[in-house]
């Protein structure tokens, strides 16, 4: 049931990240926000259980698919400046 979790298609919409903590997303779209490229947030945590972690807690950030590379450029740019180089979203 967990083993693979994927986004979800949304129309006109593409996931940009996905990271098991809400938080690191929440801080990802407020910075895309700085830039003036819209984001929202898909929450796959369980709200019946009290997890931040694992395969019941990933969440995910989609932008417009117009806003798709520029939104990319700039986390990737955001993850160069805290050295997370490695990370794929």
């Amino acid at each position: 049931m967990f083993n693979d979790p994927k986004p979800n298609e949304i129309e006109n919409w593409v996931c940009v990240l996905e990271r098991s903590t809400k938080l690191e997303v929440e801080l990802a779209k407020s910075y895309l926000s700085s830039l003036k490229i819209p984001s929202n947030i898909l929450s796959k945590q369980d709200s019946s259980y009290s997890l931040s972690v694992g395969d019941m807690s990933f969440a995910y950030l989609y932008v417009p698919k117009e806003f798709e590379q520029e939104a990319r450029e700039a986390l990737s740019e955001l993850d160069k400046a805290n050295g997370e180089e490695g990370e794929d979203s």
